[in-house]
C-alpha cells in the first residue's frame, strides 16, 4: 500500500518533508505504494459460519487482482490544502457487474504537524507520517452476509519480515471500545512503521455502533510475488529484499457489516523513523485523578475530624 522509511531507505539524514513524500507516494500506483502493496480485494461468503475467529472467515470466492483495475486520474482528487488524493478504481472486467455503481478508493494524506484526524480511529500522526484509508462503497457483493478483506505484501529486511507488536492500553477515548493498536516495525531501532487499530467502520461517519472487528493473518515470507518493478520502491530497498504477505479481514458473521449500507473503511498511519507513542488522554487522566484522590481526600478528612475531636475534648478541665 503504501510504506515509508528510514536513513536505511534512503532519506539521508532528514525525514521528507510532507510534499516530497505525497509526491513519492503519488508517484506510484495505489496498489504499490513505496514498498508495501495491496495486492487482492478479498471475498468470503460468511453465510454458514458461527466462530468470529474462524480462519478463513467463510467459503472464498475469486479474489479482485487490483493490478487489473482502472484508476481515476489522480489530478483530480488532488488537494494540496490538505496533502491528500485518492485512487479511485474498479475492475476492467467485470463479469458479474458488482462495481456498477461501486469502487474501491485509496485516500493518501501526509503531514505537516503533529494531530489527529477528525475521523476514528484518530491515529496520532507527526510530520513523518502519512495515512492510507482504504474504502469500498456501492460495490455489490457476491453473497447475502459477505466478508471483505485485502492481502497485503510488504518489503522485508533482507531474509527477514518486519516484527509485528500488539499495544494494549485502557484508554479509549479517539477509539471507543478498541484498546490495542497494531504495528509493523523495520529494524530493531524502527527505521519506519506501519500502525492500524483492529477496526473498521460500515458507515462513513464512523463510529461505535457502524465498528467492525479487523484480523489481521500472521506475517510470513512469501516466494509467490516478485519485487515489484517500481523503480522508486527498488531505489528504496534494492533488488534482493524479501517479501512478506498477510491478510486482513473486516467484519464478523454474527455482528455489523458491509452488507448494512454496502460501505466499508479502514485505515492505517505509516511513517519514517519510530512511531508516535500515545500518552493518556485528558478524561482518562481526570477519570484517574478522580479514582485515586477520593481515597486520599476521605482519608485527609477524616483525619481533619479526629484532630478537631481531640482538641475540643483537650478543651474541657477536670472538676476534680
Amino acid at each position: 500500500m503504501c510504506g515509508c522509511g528510514g536513513l536505511r531507505w534512503g532519506w539521508g539524514h532528514s525525514a521528507p518533508s510532507p510534499m516530497l513524500l505525497l509526491s513519492l507516494l503519488l508517484s506510484s500506483a495505489p496498489f504499490g505504494l513505496l514498498g508495501e502493496e495491496t495486492r487482492q480485494l478479498l471475498e468470503f461468503d460468511s453465510t454458514n459460519v458461527s466462530d468470529a475467529a474462524a480462519e478463513p472467515p467463510g467459503r472464498p470466492y475469486p479474489p479482485y487482482l487490483l493490478a487489473e483495475f482502472s484508476w481515476n486520474n489522480i489530478t483530480d482528487t488532488l488537494d494540496l490544502a490538505t496533502l491528500s488524493a485518492t485512487f479511485q478504481g474498479h475492475p476492467t472486467r467485470d463479469p458479474t457487474k458488482a462495481f456498477v455503481n461501486g469502487s474501491l478508493a485509496f485516500r493518501v494524506q501526509a503531514f505537516s504537524r503533529s494531530g489527529r484526524p477528525a475521523r476514528p480511529p484518530r491515529l496520532l500522526h507527526t510530520a513523518d507520517s502519512c495515512q492510507l484509508e482504504v474504502s469500498l462503497a456501492g460495490a455489490s457483493s457476491r453473497g447475502n452476509r459477505s466478508l471483505f478483506g485485502l492481502e497485503v505484501a510488504t518489503v522485508g529486511q533482507g531474509l527477514d519480515c518486519p516484527s509485528a507488536r500488539e499495544q494494549h492500553s485502557i484508554d479509549d477515548e479517539y477509539a471507543p471500545a478498541v484498546f490495542q493498536l497494531d504495528q509493523l516495525l523495520w529494524g530493531p531501532v524502527p527505521s519506519g512503521f506501519v500502525q492500524w487499530r483492529p477496526v473498521a467502520f460500515s458507515q462513513k461517519q464512523g463510529g461505535r455502533d457502524s465498528s467492525l472487528p479487523c484480523q489481521a493473518s500472521p506475517l510470513h515470507p512469501t516466494l509467490a510475488y516478485s519485487l515489484p518493478k517500481s523503480p522508486i520502491i527498488r531505489a528504496f530497498f534494492g533488488s534482493q529484499s524479501n517479501l512478506c504477505a498477510f491478510n486482513l479481514t473486516f467484519g464478523a458473521s454474527t455482528g455489523p457489516g458491509y452488507w448494512d449500507q454496502n460501505y466499508l473503511s479502514w485505515s492505517m498511519l505509516l511513517g519514517v523513523g519510530a512511531p508516535p507513542v500515545d500518552t493518556l488522554s485528558p478524561l482518562i487522566l481526570g477519570i484517574m485523578a478522580a479514582a485515586l484522590g477520593a481515597p486520599g481526600l476521605m482519608l485527609l478528612g477524616g483525619a481533619l475530624v479526629l484532630l478537631l475531636h481531640h482538641k475540643r475534648s483537650s478543651e474541657y478541665q477536670s472538676i476534680n
